[in-house]
């Protein structure tokens, strides 16, 4: 029998393991459609950013700095963005006399200024710059179908070292975690700005595009699609940021510029340039500090690597493999604690991986393989027992009460029910069914019988007794196993008053049914004493039943209610037991079948108080 559950439960696991298999690989195919986001790679761009938040922030070396053209630069000057170019020419002046070594300006050229002279005096100054760079635009109108090339004006051309292009790009939850790292114009590829000043601060060639391949600095920068993900040094705040106007004012120090990359930026939050990003979402990042982490991130080669999709998938199909594994523990406790160990284990690799060799491997699809591969199984498993345990609740109260029931589901050594105790042993028997079922057809008696054993079965099980079978119209029930009552005495006595009780409702019913014969009498010994109880049968049929003399003396009992003509009669043991709760009457000491000395038998009045009557004669 066990060999056979044990065939028929894994196919079904296996199977809710292939299936949370096939469903993983599938969504992540379909995450390999453009312009399609699925609620996967929303957590894992989430998982992603949480991994940047763990490592915490990162040197940023000390060679970038940013001017910031903030509130208190409009506060101080009374002007209004975009500033008067004359002022931007004073600020690069600043930076020039500073001796900064190059100079990025995060600020569209490609008008010309309000300020007469203003556009002037800027180039003029830029000319005088060791490299200056400056962004460009290609703008792409979705509405008119055009692409526009949008350069700084003439003067400026000629006086900067270089020019890219500036787009901060969102994923899908509106985070900026990459540039635009190319994008090409009439078969011409332009550059990100930040390779630009990186190029001409590090001295070397600007990047090129080889077979497709973004090459910076003789190393193939990695991409998604035309994409650079930003290895951010931390939140907002992290690189030096110094006031434009406190610039102006030579309230900051020579030493602060010289020699270093200045870039000069929007960050007041009035102007809309401002981001979240994988540190903050609240507290954003102006798009020229963004920029700042950028330039890092290409000067220090420190690119970060997403994992090809192919390992994704190799993952998923590995951590089925692993929760397979798992599942046949066999152990609720076990499997728990190495679930547990093997997700944190996994969570572990994924963040050393990403901190000592900044690649980032996938985590939420080989996570939730692992995690859904274990539970749904488990989850499966419990369901089935606890199906399984309703089947075999549902089949065995019919014969047994819920207690008993409890304790065969419960117990973990079935032999632990076989034992010796002290119990109270309750025999009924219908006074004269024989003679009164030949007078019915077998349909009457099906229509008396079947509701009189389930009415008296119900009452001894409300009394914590077990029914221990059927004989005919007897009913044989004991009180004391398999759930141990001290009282057990006190509840056979409640039980065979209550079934007088159940008796007289029963045949009102009946009466009123038209069905009542002209008698119906009941007679119930009781009987207290050490018995053997306990499961006894063949492979093919059990029953839980006690055998010892006790037991027979309980249905000598019940048959001496004929002769006193009183309902229920109990044993001496029994009358001991309850007399402080129910009054007794003694009989005499009477010879009973199997017997060798008189037994003493004893009268039930009833609860004290409320006295039952004779049987029917």
């Amino acid at each position: 029998m066990k060999k056979n559950i044990r065939l028929k439960a894994p196919p079904l696991r296996r199977l809710l393991l292939a299936g949370t298999a096939l469903l993983l690989l599938l969504l992540e195919l379909i995450a390999l459609l453009p312009k399609l986001t699925t609620p996967l790679e929303r957590v894992e761009l989430a998982m992603r950013d949480t991994l940047m938040r763990v490592r915490g922030a990162r040197p940023t070396g000390g060679e970038i700095v940013i001017v910031a053209i903030d509130d208190f630069t409009f506060n101080w000057t009374g002007y209004q963005y975009p500033l008067p170019r004359d002022y931007y020419a004073q600020i690069v002046q600043v930076l020039n006399d500073s001796g900064a070594r190059v100079i990025g300006l995060d600020i569209m050229l490609f008008e010309a200024g309000y300020d007469e002279g203003g556009d002037d005096a800027l180039a003029a100054a830029l000319a005088q710059t060791p490299k200056s760079v400056a962004v460009m635009q290609i703008f792409e109108d979705p509405l008119q179908g055009t692409v526009t090339l949008k350069l700084p004006l003439p003067a400026y051309r000629a006086a900067l070292d270089g020019m890219g292009i500036t787009e901060v790009l969102l994923d899908e939850d509106a985070i900026a975690r990459s540039v635009r790292a190319s994008h090409a114009f009439g078969g011409e590829p332009f550059y990100n700005w930040a390779f630009q000043v990186a190029a001409l601060s590090m001295d070397v060639e600007p990047p090129i595009l080889q077979d497709s391949v973004l090459v910076f600095n003789g190393e193939t920068v990695p991409l998604i699609g035309e994409r650079l993900l930003i290895n951010y040094a931390g939140p907002a705040g992290t690189y030096p940021t110094y006031s434009a106007a406190r610039v102006v004012l030579g309230d900051i120090p020579a030493e602060a510029f010289r020699g270093k990359i200045v870039l000069i930026g929007v960050t007041s939050p009035t102007i809309p340039d401002l981001y979240p990003t994988p540190f903050s979402a609240s507290n954003r990042t102006p798009g020229v500090e963004i920029i700042a982490n950028t330039i890092s991130t290409i000067m220090s080669g420190d690119y970060l690597r997403l994992a090809p999709p192919w390992v994704n998938l190799v993952l998923i199909v590995v951590m089925a493999l692993l929760a397979g594994l798992i599942n046949r523990s066999g152990r609720p406790g076990i499997t728990v604690a190495v679930l547990g160990g093997a997700m944190a284990l996994y969570a572990v690799i994924v963040y050393l991986v990403f901190a000592q060799a900044r690649w980032v491997l996938p985590f939420t699809s080989p996570e939730l393989m692992l995690f859904l591969g274990v539970v749904l199984p488990t989850l499966e498993q419990a369901v089935s027992q606890e199906l399984e345990k309703r089947r075999v609740r549902g089949l065995f109260t019919r014969f047994i009460s819920p207690e008993m029931v409890d304790q065969l589901l419960a117990t973990q050594d079935i032999n632990s029910l076989n034992k010796r105790t002290n119990l109270t042993i309750l025999f009924s028997d219908i006074r004269g069914f024989t003679t009164l079922s030949e007078k019915l057809t077998p349909d009457e008696v099906v229509a008396l019988l079947n509701p009189y054993l389930e009415v008296m079965t119900d009452v001894v099980h409300q009394h914590g007794g077990t029914v221990d079978k059927y004989e005919g119209d007897a009913i044989v029930a004991f009180f004391g196993e398999p759930v141990p009552y001290a009282d057990h005495a006190l509840r056979a006595a409640r039980a065979a008053v209550g079934m007088r009780t159940a008796l007289t409702g029963l045949k009102e019913r009946w009466k009123t049914e038209g069905i009542l014969p002209e008698r119906f009498e009941i007679g119930i010994g009781l009987n207290t004493g050490d018995v053997f109880v306990g499961l006894l049968g063949s492979a093919q049929r059990i029953n839980y039943t006690v055998i010892g003399d006790t037991a027979n003396l309980a249905a000598r009992l019940q048959d001496l209610t004929k002769v006193y003509a009183w309902p229920i009669i109990i044993s001496e043991s029994t009358a001991n037991a309850i007399k402080d709760e129910f009054d007794v009457e003694f009989v005499e000491a009477a010879m009973v079948k199997g017997k060798s000395e008189p037994v003493k038998i004893y009268k039930v009045l009833g609860i004290k108080g409320e006295r039952i009557g004779p049987m029917e004669t």
